[in-house]
């Protein structure tokens, strides 16, 4: 375990550094109208060039990613421009953070609550009606792109039960439509596949054989079909729930919420180049751990999933 897990660290690690420079490359082909400030129209060509060399952005390329290196791995994500200019993104993203981190805390407590619930219940009465309320509610949800149903909750939902359209810090109530928005995805998702891996489940051998000595239903479901159904969910988790701590780009744009999801929808409107740099590198960070977390939840989860080559298999 101790092996694998270092083993995917290092892929990890090499992972993130090539999608940061990727990122970082991919960053000096936008205008270069991002890395200047109000009043650029005023500026001559002599002054664009003398502002652009003195912060490095006509050293040659190895240079730059050296020196992007360095101030990163000094905790230096860069200075905003336009956004708040000569701020620091990581003061920027102090008051930013704590909006993303409880929307998103949330909507995933909802979210698993409630899908996992219904994934069991469309499992328990398979082919009656609640397993009929959930592949309906599956299929719209798969089948509506989520800006209409987003809009329909907050135009139609405000008015049918009073609440605030936009949120706001004072009012506690203005939480419960963004929550409920960005949980009705993520609920759908693992209600499908609870549903798939628990009838996988009871389709196996070892299911009939506990019910032929004699095992009741309810032990039967708890402690073997929902545990092992549980198991290939468990490696797409950490990344479901980092992401949605990180906060929904629509969402948050949607309700006026000043989290990161709105951040980098203002940030890449206002060409801030340093800013959408900083922010593209963390939500990529993000999902590469959750990618590694899945993995050694996965194996946590059930110790018979062999993580390391042993006499050539796996």
């Amino acid at each position: 375990m101790l092996k694998y897990s270092l083993k995917r660290l290092l892929q990890s690690a090499l992972t993130l550094f090539i999608v940061v420079t990727v990122v970082f490359l991919l960053m000096r082909l936008m205008p270069e109208e991002g890395y200047f400030g109000s009043g650029f129209e005023k500026l001559d060509e002599v002054q664009k060039e003398n502002i652009l060399r003195s912060m490095g952005l006509r050293d040659p390329l190895h240079i730059q990613l050296k020196n992007f290196y360095s101030k990163l791995l000094h905790g230096d994500l860069g200075t905003s421009i336009i956004y708040r200019p000569k701020v620091p993104v990581s003061v920027i993203l102090k008051s930013k953070v704590p909006y993303s981190l409880w929307l998103g805390l949330a909507s995933i407590s909802a979210s698993l609550a409630c899908g996992i619930t219904l994934g069991i219940l469309m499992t328990q009465y398979k082919g009656k009606l609640w397993d009929k309320i959930g592949t309906a509610y599956i299929v719209v949800i798969n089948a509506v792109p989520a800006a209409v149903y987003y809009l329909f909750i907050q135009l139609y939902t405000t008015s049918w039960f009073k609440l605030p359209i936009l949120f706001s810090v004072d009012r506690p109530i203005s939480w419960i439509l963004p929550v409920a928005s960005m949980s009705l995805g993520s609920m759908a998702g693992y209600a499908m596949w609870m549903r798939r891996y628990m009838v996988d489940e009871l389709n196996k051998d070892y299911i009939r054989l506990a019910r032929a000595k004699g095992l009741k239903n309810r032990s039967v479901m708890v402690k073997h079909v929902m545990r092992n159904a549980f198991v290939p969910m468990a490696q797409y988790l950490p990344t479901s729930i980092l992401l949605t701590i990180g906060g929904s780009l629509y969402i948050e744009y949607l309700y006026s919420i000043p989290g990161m999801g709105g951040l980098l929808i203002d940030a890449i409107q206002r060409q801030d180049n340093p800013l959408v740099q900083a922010l593209v590198l963390i939500y990529s960070s993000i999902s590469i751990l959750g990618l590694f977390l899945g993995d050694l939840l996965m194996a946590l989860c059930d110790p018979r999933i062999k993580l390391e080559h042993q006499g050539g298999s796996r």
